[in-house]
């Protein structure tokens, strides 16, 4: 349980810098395109470039349950299509500044929804580490007194990035329900899907083609910081949960902020440092989460890769060698233990 805890964290963490480093390298490359055919690019990378590491793979078609469907497709039309147009929309009324504010209520309605609606386990300890994160994020992006817009002036800009945030965290919630199938198929999926409708969006509103530096340099920065970042993201699911997830996803500003730091030669601030100070603090609150009580585990039923363990113990028609991950339809019998544990696809269960 330890090793899927640590793989889980560090696959977060890994998602996290790809995509907080996205933000000052994109800061250049908005001199050459416009926000709204950035973004195309942005996820049509993330999509195409998952497809050709797929193909040169030759990873096997992907089969997905009707059910497990119905989730992705729903994760696509809020996290993929509805988002970014939300997104879109309010930055077009509003100060970057103050849409990065906004922004980290991201996570905020990540772990609300999954504690919620979906019964994700919460404790004193994760809640005031997620609390901690996200303090962290708003003291990083606080705007100055220089503020373009007063917050009186930008209410429906505000509602509308307010909306994206919550379309995304429906999606983190819903990518979850499926986050035992191929993540990179999921990426791939969301990268395409979100990619098409905002290129369509901004060659509507009359956007004009960037040339082919930074096409590709745009395409790119979308593989590595949305295409593996959303990958890495999705197998932090399969072993975290959602709400523990988004709270480590949380620390991306930090990232670009040192990113901006090291990169376009920025001032260590005060703001920065203290963010740094709550984030570490919050990080360490989740790393150092001790959960462990008797539950049960339902008879269940699925396909994913595994390795033998306390978990999964069936037979097989041949040989498996000990350690060794394999993948297949298999099933869970009904059991009664005690350990440490997350609410990963394995533990979804009542408190």
């Amino acid at each position: 349980m330890l090793s899927h805890r640590h793989a889980g964290i560090m696959s977060a963490l890994l998602a996290a810098l790809l995509f907080g480093v996205s933000a000052p390298l994109a800061k250049v490359l908005l001199a050459q395109t416009s926000p709204w055919l950035l973004a195309a690019l942005l996820y049509l990378g993330s999509g195409m470039g998952l497809w050709v590491v797929r193909r040169l793979q030759h990873v096997q078609p992907v089969t997905l349950a009707w059910r497990d469907w119905a989730w992705l497709a729903g994760a696509i039309v809020t996290g993929g299509i509805a988002a970014p147009v939300l997104l879109m929309t309010g930055l077009a009324g509003m100060s970057a500044s103050q849409s990065s504010l906004l922004l980290n209520a991201e996570s905020v309605l990540t772990a609300v929804l999954a504690w919620v609606v979906f019964k994700e386990n919460v404790d004193r300890r994760i809640a005031l580490g997620m609390a901690a994160i996200v303090a962290g994020a708003l003291v990083l992006s606080w705007p100055g007194a220089t503020a373009e817009h007063s917050a009186t002036s930008t209410l429906w800009p505000s509602l509308a990035v307010l909306g994206a945030c919550l379309g995304w965290a429906v999606d983190n919630n819903l990518t979850r329900k499926v986050a035992l199938n191929d993540a990179g198929f999921i990426a791939m999926a969301k990268g395409l899907s979100a990619g098409s409708t905002n290129l369509v969006l901004a060659v509507a509103l009359g956007a004009g083609w960037p040339g082919w530096e930074t096409t590709l340099s745009a395409g790119l920065l979308g593989f590595l910081s949305y295409g593996a970042s959303l990958t890495l993201f999705v197998l932090a699911l399969r072993h975290l949960g959602a709400s523990r997830t988004g709270a480590y996803f949380s620390v991306a500003p930090f990232f670009g902020a040192l990113v901006s730091v090291l990169l376009l030669h920025e001032p260590v601030t005060v703001q920065l440092l203290v963010a740094a100070a709550l984030m570490a603090w919050g990080v360490w609150l989740h790393l150092s989460e001790d959960h462990a009580h008797e539950h049960a585990h339902e008879a269940l039923e699925h396909a994913h890769e595994h390795v033998h363990d306390a978990h999964h113990q069936h037979e097989h028609d041949g040989p498996v060698v000990p350690g060794v991950p394999h993948k297949h339809v298999h099933r869970h019998r009904p059991m009664s233990h005690s350990h440490a544990h997350f609410p990963d696809a394995h533990h979804r269960h009542g408190h």
